[in-house]
């Protein structure tokens, strides 16, 4: 059984300990000698407060240890060590965690791993027809038979050349030759992401007059996200080239407000604009005539 009491030459050795810490650290970062440890018979460690302004609540440790019936203390290690108050770098996390979205760049790839929840096989699931239909058998069969063929991979793995009548075949024809699509948790979390940033909830949304399902400016999409999510395209609203949800909204719908008519301007009360009568001097002689006949009646 080892002895927790430390050996009293290896105790003692503490400018040995200090000489061998100050050798491996930075000039001036070796501080007070803390305590010394028993580690086993013979072998104890020092400790040494650290100055390093880099590591600040470390300290070094250096064991140093001697053979049995020998008095030289030799030196075993030296190691930076933190204590419980030291600063430390964050746990390690893997970069398929620490990626975020926006984080990828020009020349970036970012492979997929083969049990990626959001994808499933291009030819199970929903690509598979019901159990009752005509075909069910007879595509089960193909597709065991074309199994060597439709295969998962990057699309440098898929054949060139498909066989002809294959599934292969068909399916390169028709410009649907991918290994894997959307699985229904991919789709799921695709529209609750668009939802979240562009969806009925968002503040702009609920100041709009209208949704987006009855804006001009929305470009219909494909496929059973269509039913939810369009693009939209009106270059001033504030969702221009997103997916939106069809229950968004935004003040640059296509119907917010009809533009109205020019005012028509009130009569004026004095129109300048005509020419006034001025009275001829027949018209006088006339009111003259007609004041004397009025005189000898």
């Amino acid at each position: 059984m080892r002895s927790r009491t430390p050996d009293r030459l290896c105790a003692e050795a503490v400018e040995l300990a200090r000489a061998a810490a100050e050798e491996a650290a930075a000039p001036g970062t070796v501080g007070d000698h803390v305590q010394v440890t028993a580690d086993g018979d013979r072998v104890v460690t020092h400790h040494f407060a650290c100055h390093d302004p880099g590591y600040r609540g470390w300290h070094w440790a250096v064991t140093v240890a001697r053979a049995s019936r020998a008095k030289l203390v030799t030196v075993d290690e030296t190691v930076l060590l933190p204590g419980p108050d030291a600063l430390l770098a964050p746990e390690w996390v893997p970069w398929s965690e620490r990626l975020r979205p926006g984080d990828m760049g020009p020349g970036d790839l970012l492979p997929t791993e083969a049990d990626d929840l959001r994808l499933e096989p291009g030819w199970t699931g929903a690509e598979e027809p019901p159990a009752n239909s005509a075909v069910s058998q007879e595509m089960s069969e193909l597709v065991e038979a074309e199994d060597a063929e439709v295969t998962a991979g990057p699309p440098a793995a898929q054949p060139v050349a498909p066989r002809r009548g294959s599934i292969s075949a068909l399916a390169e024809e028709l410009g649907m030759r991918r290994a894997r699509v959307l699985s229904r948790y991919g789709l799921h979390t695709a529209a609750d992401r668009w939802d979240e940033t562009h969806g009925s909830k968002t503040p702009m949304a609920q100041a709009a007059p209208a949704s987006c399902v009855s804006c001009g400016f929305l470009v219909p999409i494909g496929g059973s996200l269509g039913q939810a999510f369009g693009i939209c395209a009106n270059e001033f609203g504030p969702a221009d080239g997103h997916v939106v949800s069809l229950s968004y909204g935004c003040g640059g719908h296509s119907e917010a407000a009809v533009m109205p008519k020019p005012p028509r301007p009130a009569p004026p009360v004095v129109d300048e604009t005509l020419v006034d009568e001025m009275p001829l001097r027949e018209a006088a002689e006339e009111a003259a005539t007609a004041e004397e006949d009025l005189g000898h009646s």
